[in-house]
């Protein structure tokens, strides 16, 4: 089939995307919806005193919003993010392997090397990857030239862990105005530092053809975070309601939906409830890819080859 063509009347930005027209994506089995769940494995490789950092990380932890005015490392932060990588994740992983279902990692290559029960226990599953950055910093504080590096340094990382590279990119909350072009240089198959779709697309990254999956930061367990959705229903509930309105529309138009998760967040007993009854939802339905996102790009790549491989 023909790509549906990139439209961009705005230089470096795209208001316009499929126009009210998606192209049917043609999932397999005559799916509904793609389903992807991202796990976003981050723990100890955050912001850290102990890495010469300012400051401790404390995004995505109970302490949101605390004004704690430790100047130093903040004990407490830490002790939450390594709940997520002592406790969380493995109940996580649990609930996936009970139901049989695929997930797709989101792993900063660092928070594996300081880690490497987990490493291991990932290392022979079907799960892909999909690297969160060497560390999970903020690409837009990193020279090009810094950023290259760590692209570099973290696929390097990734096959001493995992024994395999990362198909894909997706930065900590989005990217440098360098982190396309520089992935693309890097031979990645697609990157999902965007949040403007529900399907994919092609755009042009220095005059050549780039897949991008999108991602969302609304059916993502941030929203758990304080100041956020207060209970496992009501996370349930958004994913639930997000699920059903596009599946209720896959019917002519099939879409896809990713869900992020943090062991440190949706990791929480109760909490995980939420995100299990929402498993067991999604499988009272027919005609659901439940997927891993290269599995996305690659279907993509299939049915809608790049603009030049067409024109060839």
């Amino acid at each position: 089939m023909t790509a549906p063509a990139c439209q961009a009347p705005w230089p470096g930005r795209d208001f316009v995307g499929y126009a009210g027209r998606p192209p049917h994506a043609g999932w397999p089995g005559g799916a509904r919806i793609a389903l992807n769940f991202a796990l976003n494995i981050e723990e100890g490789a955050e912001y850290s005193p102990l890495d010469g950092d300012a400051h401790t990380d404390t995004a995505l932890t109970e302490g949101v919003g605390m004004d704690t005015g430790i100047a130093g490392r903040d004990l407490s932060a830490e002790s939450m993010y390594e709940y997520g990588s002592r406790v969380g994740v493995w109940r996580l992983l649990e609930l996936f392997s009970r139901r049989a279902l695929p997930l797709t990692l989101f792993v900063c290559a660092l928070a594996l090397e300081r880690n490497p029960a987990l490493a291991a226990a990932l290392r022979g599953t079907l799960h892909d990857v999909c690297c969160h950055g060497w560390r999970w910093e903020k690409p837009w504080l990193l020279s090009a030239e810094t950023e290259m590096a760590h692209i570099a340094r973290a696929q390097a990382s990734l096959r001493r862990t995992l024994g395999r590279e990362a198909e894909g990119w997706c930065c900590r909350y989005g990217p440098s105005e360098h982190t396309r072009g520089l992935l693309a240089k890097a031979g990645l198959l697609y990157d999902s530092d965007s949040c403007n779709d529900e399907l994919p697309y092609w755009c042009r990254v220095e005059g050549a053809p780039h897949l991008v999956v999108p991602y969302s930061l609304v059916t993502n367990d941030c929203k758990l975070a304080p100041g956020g959705l207060p209970t496992p229903n009501d996370f349930f509930a958004l994913l639930r309601d997000s699920f059903d309105q596009l599946y209720e529309e896959g019917e002519r138009s099939p879409r896809m939906m990713t869900v992020g998760l943090h062991p440190r967040m949706v990791g929480h007993p109760g909490r995980a409830r939420g995100l299990a009854r929402f498993l067991d939802h999604v499988a009272r339905h027919e005609r659901v890819w439940v997927c891993r996102r290269a599995d996305i790009a690659h279907h993509w790549r299939t049915r809608f080859p790049a603009p030049q491989e067409t024109a060839a």
